[in-house]
């Protein structure tokens, strides 16, 4: 299936084509294009456009794009929803959710002048938010098992979770 979107992407539209490849359609193509030509894209080519201005899956109700997608297409899973928070922070500014968010935040602007285009940005930002998900997952099983924790050596602690995260 085809998803397009505006050129020049940043968090948002770095962030969403990771969701999108991992969790909603593995087979997944983008096309980056200027905001005027994405509803003849759609048109063309049957496109699924995101992250762009009066789109469904766009900004709407203070959610970003990618919370958006993980509502419409009723991803379930925790790790993701906690990722969403930082996604959001990154993309909206608004670091109260989600501290992590700053750092999200200048890694990609920082990468996109990096990359040749935005392809090779999506491409390579998906390091980030692999280890971003892995970074979640690994938070929510610390507060989950705070308890058992406490009781336990740096090193138990570290065996323990490295068993949990698999």
């Amino acid at each position: 299936m085809k998803w397009v979107t505006r050129e020049f992407v940043h968090v948002d539209r770095t962030a969403c084509p990771w969701l999108i490849t991992k969790f909603i359609d593995p087979q997944a193509e983008f096309l980056f294009v200027p905001t005027e030509k994405i509803q003849e894209i759609v048109e063309a080519h049957g496109a699924t456009p995101f992250d762009a201005p009066g789109v469904k899956l766009g900004h709407r109700d203070g959610k970003c794009s990618f919370e958006t997608i993980i509502e419409e297409y009723k991803l379930e899973d925790p790790i993701l929803h906690e990722l969403a928070k930082i996604v959001h922070s990154a993309d909206t500014r608004d670091t109260t959710l989600a501290p992590e968010g700053i750092g999200l935040n200048a890694t990609m602007t920082g990468a996109r002048f990096n990359m040749k285009d935005d392809f090779e940005a999506v491409e390579k930002a998906t390091y980030v938010y692999d280890a971003l998900y892995t970074y979640c997952k690994f938070k929510l099983l610390r507060e989950k098992y705070s308890d058992e924790l406490e009781k336990m050596s740096r090193r138990q602690q570290r065996d323990f979770l490295t068993e949990k995260m698999r």
